[in-house]
């Protein structure tokens, strides 16, 4: 009996330690194998999808995540606003498909949280400084959106002012995800990031 206890707790034990291995070192911080599969879950959960396992979804959520990590270094480091955990509100009547996907209700609006979270950061720390010329407006309008508002709708009056403030929002965000990126990409070379390759098998 004392040797079965002693095989079940061992076991457990090695459970225990392959559940909490380290996937990905990103500087002093890690992000282990529970970090990775609740991340594929959540984004299974909120996509309303089978979570997927293979190894090319392992990295491409381990990517993510390290991008996570970066961004909560820099929002720490620059004191960035943050909303608050209300702004989420309740969650759906779906509440019980989140014991389905192994989850919680408060990883989930933990989850929302942080999307809020990122979308604040990006209007923050790159959107003040972009500016979008009215020659741009006016390219990304007859290149863009003329041919497709008149093959839409035919015989229609179709002018730019219609569409000026669309254009300009649409702009806006697109440099705002370039000047995030290539911070991103700055802020890699500047971080050892190690992913031990075992993991993503």
């Amino acid at each position: 009996m004392r040797s079965l206890a002693i095989t079940l707790a061992l076991a457990s034990l090695a459970h225990s330690e392959i559940i909490d291995r380290i996937a990905v070192s990103v500087g002093s911080n890690v992000i282990t194998v529970f970090d990775l599969d609740r991340e594929i879950r959540l984004t299974a959960f909120l996509n309303n999808a089978k979570p997927d396992l293979s190894p090319a979804n392992k990295r491409a959520t381990a990517e993510r995540l390290v991008e996570q990590q970066l961004i909560r270094r820099e929002i720490a480091l620059g004191q960035y606003p943050v909303p608050e955990p209300s702004a989420v509100g309740p969650l759906p009547a779906n509440l019980p498909r989140i014991a389905e996907y192994g989850l919680t209700e408060q990883e989930v609006k933990d989850a929302l949280l942080w999307q809020l979270t990122l979308l604040r950061f990006v209007e923050v720390r790159f959107r003040p400084g972009i500016q979008v010329s009215d020659q741009k407006i006016r390219d990304y309008f007859e290149k863009v959106v003329e041919p497709a508002a008149r093959a839409a709708r035919p015989g229609t009056d179709i002018t730019i002012e219609d569409y000026r403030e669309q254009i300009e929002a649409t702009l806006t965000g697109q440099r705002s995800d370039r000047e995030l990126n290539t911070w991103m990409n700055d802020a890699r070379k500047r971080t050892d990031i190690i992913y031990h390759d075992e993991v993503f098998q």
